[in-house]
């Protein structure tokens, strides 16, 4: 088990459903990080943006994308995570995915689709969470709009690490911070956020405030809003356990069943 993770947080523009320029342009990046960390975090559909235009550029598992991923992460010894759409039996998932550097791949399929521009219609949803065990850290990552559902991240598993990554605009960032914030406080955990910059294919703004957050809601590392720019963060498991063990706040929870 480490005691230390060390995390890249990759906030970056991204090319309109053009996932082979978006691979060189992550290479890039990914190859001038200057020193090892353990975890490479990228956005939301990293290849493509934010679009519905699924069967125009889903993979299927054993895709390009997936390749690169298991090269990249074979090749740095660092783990990689974002999301990409994916295409299996006919349907359409906004999955995230876990690379490890033993090209060993686990997945999450994003459970609330943005209905408010028909994601819900072309997506299917997941059902199912992911607790990532991964060099003795618990992570459990998330897709943007599910960090405004609070009863889907809560901490019943132990989690070490909250991890989101999204397309959020500009116009609601605020409600970004806020909540990042908020899930780190509430499941006394290290909550980590991954969003793009730039203008989509459709003409939404994204600003960025990629961040991450310890366990008592206070920011340890944030990127300029708007830049392009890869920021590394160092987790402590020794933070958790000191503010776990001082307060409780984790044993007093409500019990509840997810329907």
């Amino acid at each position: 088990m480490k005691e230390i993770l060390k995390i890249a947080l990759m906030q970056s523009d991204l090319v309109w459903e053009n996932p082979k320029q978006n691979l060189e342009n992550f290479s890039k990046k990914i190859n001038d990080i200057s020193e090892a960390v353990d975890l490479i975090v990228l956005p939301e559909m990293f290849t493509t943006g934010f679009t519905m235009n699924a069967k125009d550029v889903a993979e299927p598992m054993d895709g390009k994308t997936v390749k690169w991923m298991q090269s990249m992460a074979s090749k740095l010894k660092t783990a990689i995570v974002g999301s990409i759409v994916v295409v299996e039996e006919n349907n359409y998932y906004n999955r995230l995915l876990f690379v490890e550097p033993s090209g060993v791949v686990q997945h999450y399929d994003k459970r609330h689709t943005f209905t408010l521009v028909g994601e819900d219609k072309i997506y299917t949803a997941g059902a199912e969470k992911l607790i990532i065990d991964y060099k003795g850290w618990k992570i459990c990552p998330l897709i943007c709009y599910d960090l405004r559902f609070p009863v889907w991240a809560r901490n019943t598993q132990d989690y070490d690490v909250l991890l989101y990554v999204a397309n959020w605009p500009k116009p609601r960032v605020s409600a970004w911070d806020a909540l990042l914030k908020a899930r780190a406080i509430e499941n006394m955990s290290y909550c980590l956020g991954v969003n793009r910059v730039g203008m989509d294919g459709v003409n939404s703004e994204y600003s960025g405030h990629s961040a991450a957050y310890d366990v008592l809601g206070n920011i340890i590392t944030s990127i300029e809003p708007g830049q392009e720019q890869t920021q590394l963060v160092i987790l402590e498991k020794r933070h958790i356990k000191a503010y776990r063990n001082k307060l409780k706040f984790l044993d007093d929870r409500d019990a509840f069943t997810l329907k």
